[in-house]
């Protein structure tokens, strides 16, 4: 898994929508053609979704910027523009996704599971949309509105059946390489793994250790090294501590053989207790503490496994308790997946702005809010005297006098709606 990368932003922007057309009726033969100019076409959304087929942020640290595509403007004869099209983002399942300042918005943790990041920009209408019997002739239209733009924090919490934990140098990557067909850094000194990787472990029915099983397969990933104070922070602990979150069963690999002289049950110890100061609930996961690296000391130098609570002992150079060690984790896997709820597969949304009109303070004047009355003058052409007069009594039917009234707003005070400012004046 070279490039590995659990941290990323995205800059997201929505397609913004077409302008309306303003166009009149021209033909042979007759008089005073109408207004027939079409509506525009919508920005495209942009969705962030889940897929198996991505396996890291990687591609989001060089090229974080994601777009839509516009709509397209409206034409004579009642043309409607064209709609832009949506932006699927494909991210890896188990991707968190945040605001700058931190709320969480989404938690895409299976495949399938989308987020509308951002809402493309509604299409204007042509001036064909504005005739009235009092208004015949209707020279404006309504512009684009323009699509969502905003930034996004990225963070991927691995998904895995089986996590390994263990200090560094335990063991953790030479294990997973003899069960899987992961190939991580191996080396005799700490903090060899630097990001983790993620093996595959198949058994079938006839297979070593898979008797009774019949053919199953799960995921066990190499998590780095923790070390003591890893929940504090402590080297790059909760980097590390993340990728345990989701994984089905843990594996407490304790090194029997330790460089740091550390007794096996000290390990066990700091281990869970590192685990459980991150998050509590990791202590109650389904576990299996395995003692590694047995070919290192003599059998009479063995420390007893009831000491540290250990349920088997391996050797990933020689092979020796590796069958026993995959079968086991193979019947906690399987039990974790029955209890495991079935995942929800509705659509995430986010951001539902207020409906109604919404009148806040805004230093000496007031700002009014919804997105009815900011789309009312987002789309609007306010450089034209009918469509002025159009807003004014589309705002009027929203509420919005009332609105700022019961705020109390006054005689002369400044309003702004969107990018239109203006004083107030209340309708005797």
């Amino acid at each position: 898994m070279a490039g590995f990368v659990d941290e990323a932003q995205v800059h997201v922007k929505a397609g913004d929508g077409g302008a309306g057309a303003v166009a009149f009726r021209r033909e042979a033969h007759v008089a005073r053609g109408g207004p027939d100019g079409g509506d525009a076409g919508s920005g495209g959304d942009v969705f962030l979704e889940a897929t198996r087929s991505a396996v890291s942020l990687l591609g989001f640290r060089d090229h974080p910027h994601r777009r839509a595509e516009d709509g397209t403007h409206g034409g004579g004869a009642k043309r409607h523009g064209r709609n832009g099209d949506a932006l699927v983002v494909a991210v890896p399942e188990g991707t968190v996704i945040r605001s700058l300042d931190g709320d969480v918005l989404a938690d895409l943790a299976h495949p399938g599971d989308r987020l509308l990041a951002a809402r493309g920009g509604r299409g204007g209408r042509g001036n064909a949309s504005f005739l009235t019997n009092k208004l015949r002739a209707p020279a404006f239209a309504e512009q684009g509105e323009v699509g969502e733009e905003l930034w996004l924090d990225l963070e991927l919490k691995l998904l895995a059946d089986v996590a390994l934990v263990g200090f560094p140098n335990a063991g953790k990557s030479t294990l997973i390489s003899r069960i899987s067909a992961a190939k991580p850094k191996i080396a005799d000194y700490p903090f060899t793994t630097l990001e983790p990787h993620l093996g595959v472990v198949r058994m079938g029915g006839h297979g070593p250790g898979g008797r009774g099983l019949g053919a199953t397969e799960y995921i066990v990933a190499d998590v780095p090294g923790l070390i003591e104070g890893a929940s504090e922070g402590r080297g790059l602990g909760h980097r590390f501590l993340r990728h345990v979150e989701r994984a089905r069963v843990l594996v407490i690999l304790v090194d029997l053989a330790p460089s740091e002289g550390r007794p096996p049950a000290d390990q066990v110890r700091i281990l869970l207790d590192e685990l459980g100061r991150y998050r509590p609930e990791l202590v109650t996961r389904p576990r299996v503490i395995v003692g590694s690296r047995a070919d290192c000391i003599v059998s009479d130098e063995r420390p007893d496994p009831a000491v540290y609570g250990g349920a088997l002992e391996i050797s990933s150079a020689t092979g020796e308790g590796l069958p026993e060690l995959t079968q086991r984790l193979a019947l906690l896997v399987s039990a974790a997946r029955d209890a495991a709820p079935e995942p929800s597969t509705a659509p995430v949304l986010h951001r539902p702005e207020p409906e109604g009109v919404l009148v806040e303070r805004e230093g000496e004047g007031w700002v009014v809010l919804g997105r009815q009355a900011s789309r009312a003058v987002a789309v609007s052409d306010l450089t034209n005297a009918d469509a002025i007069l159009y807003v004014q009594r589309r705002l009027k039917r929203l509420g919005v006098d009332r609105a700022l009234v019961r705020a109390g707003a006054r005689e002369g005070d400044p309003v702004r709606i969107g990018a239109l400012s203006f004083e107030f004046s209340p309708d005797h």
